[in-house]
């Protein structure tokens, strides 16, 4: 007999239920092979359970855990007793696969891969020291823990999984204050993210319009001081290409005194 793909710790899915509250519990499972195997978890109630993550790797020699979240429930079950199933399909993949290498063809007994599978029950427990309700006569009643009737152990349905879809986060249940409240401070810190990011966005602006500023000035004193060059410049050349006013002077007297000898 072959060894098992994976090692699943529990067999079976314990909630401790509480009316309108959400209940968790985690799936370990244990690969003792030498190769990667993948495994896809689905059940029969998609819309009432959340699985994170719902497929995955599980390396050699290594331990892989999931969480199954059951969403708050308004009634309990008739006799605390829930006929939801979970099944865990897991296969040989090639080495160095990642989760997000999985596809659906993975897990289709196509060309003779091989996929095994393990079907997971649901159990319902109630919180110690707490009243469990169980119904009389269609109404609900409220009697002590101790009296919780035992739970049979109910033959899992292939025909019933057969049917099961891969989990996706539900969205028609009804949320408790407490999420609501949970989302509320989700929205706020996501906001305030967005804020905080604005912020970020805006001193950058600052620092860059105050940088740029400071590269105008600069150009405009190196402007000022090349117009003043230039002026310095223009001026020298004006002085070396006119005349001195003594000088004029001097070649009118000498050209008076020529022109008087020459007429005596």
């Amino acid at each position: 007999m072959s060894p098992e793909l994976l090692e699943i710790q529990p067999r079976e899915l314990r909630f401790t239920f509480e009316l309108k509250k959400q209940c968790s519990c985690s799936v370990q499972l244990s690969n003792s092979l030498d190769q990667y195997v993948a495994f896809k978890v689905k059940t029969t109630s998609p819309k009432k359970y959340c699985v994170r993550p719902n497929t995955g790797v599980v390396l050699p020699k290594s331990k892989f855990e999931f969480t199954v979240t059951m969403q708050a429930q308004r009634e309990a079950p008739p006799d605390m007793q829930c006929k939801d199933k979970f099944l865990i399909q897991s296969t040989i993949v090639p080495f160095g696969t990642t989760p997000e290498d999985i596809k659906p063809t993975h897990f289709t007994k196509e060309n003779g891969r091989y996929i095994e599978e393990n079907k997971l029950k649901v159990v319902l427990v109630s919180p110690p020291h707490s009243p469990v309700l169980l119904p009389i006569n269609g109404v609900s009643k409220q009697v002590p823990a101790y009296e919780a009737p035992i739970l049979k152990q109910e033959p899992i349905l292939k025909d019933e999984l057969s049917i099961g879809v891969e989990n996706l986060p539900p969205s028609h249940v009804v949320v408790p204050k407490d999420v609501d409240v949970s989302k509320d401070v989700e929205e706020l810190n996501l906001k305030l993210n967005e804020l905080e990011s604005q912020l970020n966005e805006a001193e950058k602006t600052i620092a860059r319009l105050r940088e740029e500023r400071s590269t105008t000035i600069q150009e405009k004193d190196m402007l000022k001081q090349e117009l003043a060059l230039a002026t310095r410049k223009s001026g020298v050349r004006r002085v070396r290409v006119g005349f001195p006013f003594l000088f004029v002077c001097f070649i009118a007297l000498v050209s008076m005194t020529l022109g008087y000898k020459l007429r005596m």
